[in-house]
Formats: C-alpha cells, structure tokens, sequence
C-alpha cells in the first residue's frame, strides 16, 4: 500500500511512455489526425540500413569514450588538489561547481559566440599569438564540429564528478591516511594504493551515469550545431528530435526513441556487469 503511490508514478511518466513508444514504432504516422497506418516491422528495418543513425550512435559512443578518459580524469585531478588545498578550497569548490549551475542553452550560445570563426575570442586570441594556422571554423567543419562540442560538454559536467569524487575521498577515514605517512608511504603512493582503491565504488558510479549521459545527450548539442554540418555532431536524441519535429515522422521518431532505449539498458546491464565482476575488497 505504501509503495502504490510510487509505483503509480512509475507506471503513468516511465511505463505507459515506453510501451507508447513501441507502439508507434509500428506505425507510419505524421502525427496528425487519424491517419496512423500499421506497418510492422517496416521502422525497425528501416533503422537497421540508416546510416544517419549508426552515425549518430558512433558520436554518442565517441562522446561516451571522451567522458571516461577525460572528463572524469579531469574531475579526479580537481578532487585530489581540492582535498588537499584546505580552506581555500571553499572559494575554489564554488567556482569550479559554476559551469554546472548555469543553463546548458545559454551555455551553447555562449560557446557559439566564442567558436565564432571571424569575431569568436578563440580564434582572436589564437591570431594574436602569431597561430593563425590553428584558427578554424570550430563548428562549421565538420572535421572539428564533435570534438568542440564535446570539450564544452566536459566543461559543462566535470564538476559534477568532481564534487562526486570529492564525496568520496571525504567518506575515508583520516587515520588511514596519516598511518601510511607514519609508515614512510609518499603522496603518491598513498593516492594509488588507498585512495583510488577506496574510490572503486564511486568511480563505478561515475563511469556508469558518464556512458548513460552520454548516450542520452541533447540540449547543449542541439543549441550549438543541431547535429551538423553534414551530420557531423548528430546525436541519436538529436535526430530522433529533428526526425519527429522537423520531419513530422512520428512513428519512425518513435522507433529511433525505443533503440535509444534498448541501447542503454543494454549498456547500463553490461557496464554494472562489469564494474561488479572486477570489484575488489579495499
């Protein structure tokens, strides 16, 4: 009885959305009227020989591989240095904490502005320092438009992980720390050996919640290049909103929707799999 609230919830915003989406995937649909025609499997064929699709799907996975290898990286680094920078580290905690505070739109437009090809600061400061060579159209070729997009993105979410990190080095107890000085242990030594295998738990939290965020990612994308040039920087959520929205294709949108869907229960199935199966005692 106490659960049926909960659960009410679940089935009516998770359940009931879900099946809806399967349904449509079977359906050719303009979402218009009356005029929904069964049609099968026809969507699911159709998505298997689209190669905007398994482009868009190779995006989300590159992005997906920079999320681990950089951007959490990165959001360890921050972690460890602000452990270790003491009172100072409240000021600096809340600067870094800054970029996942603001919208993730205004964020795009702002990195538009600075990607600009004739008046962005990046390639102005770039001219400046005599490196002409290395100033592009960042969004605008299609060779540069992902990776740009994705270094704002691991601007955006690093703090996220690194207040996650954060948490967890605080969850150690100081004692540990300060016996393995009194042993004679380095910092580095003491990071490798006692922290880093105390934050196995976490870092498998965090590698699991950076693949499923980036397989689900949209807004900041769509704001700064809709997925082009030329499909470049297309993310499956960006096409299945362009695909429904601007193509009025609502049944094979819905079927781009429900693979985004089995995707990432199959990933998030394999990678908590994974992480639990290569566990080790601390």
């Amino acid at each position: 009885m106490f659960l049926a609230p909960t659960l009410l919830l679940l089935a009516v915003f998770l359940l009931y959305p879900l099946v809806s989406s399967l349904r449509l995937s079977l359906v050719d649909w303009n979402g218009l009227g009356n005029t929904a025609r069964f049609i099968g499997l026809a969507n699911w064929g159709r998505l298997a020989h689209d190669a905007v699709f398994w482009q868009s799907l190779r995006n989300n996975a590159i992005l997906a591989l920079a999320s681990i290898v950089i951007q959490l990286p990165i959001a360890l680094v921050l972690a460890v240095l602000l452990e270790k920078a003491g009172r100072g580290s409240r000021v600096l905690k809340v600067l870094y904490f800054l970029p996942l505070l603001m919208s993730s739109v205004a964020i795009g437009v702002l990195f538009k502005q600075i990607y600009d090809p004739n008046f962005g600061p990046l390639n102005v400061a770039l001219q400046a320092f005599g490196l002409d060579g290395l100033a592009k159209d960042w969004l605008g070729d299609p060779h540069f438009s992902l990776g740009a997009t994705i270094a704002v993105i691991i601007w955006q979410n690093a703090p996220f992980y690194m207040i996650l990190f954060l948490a967890g080095l605080s969850s150690m107890p100081a004692e540990v720390n300060e016996a393995a000085l009194l042993d004679g242990a380095s910092e580095w030594t003491i990071f490798w050996r006692i922290k880093l295998p105390h934050l196995q738990g976490t870092l498998r939290t965090a590698v699991l919640l950076s693949v499923l965020g980036s397989l689900r990612y949209f807004d900041l994308v769509f704001v700064m290049t809709g997925g082009g040039p030329e499909g470049s920087s297309e993310l499956m959520a960006t096409y299945m909103y362009r695909t429904v929205f601007s193509s009025f294709q609502l049944g094979y949108g819905s079927t781009i929707g429900s693979a985004m869907f089995l995707i990432v229960i199959t990933v998030a199935a394999v990678s908590m799999y994974f992480t639990r199966r290569f566990a080790t005692e601390v």
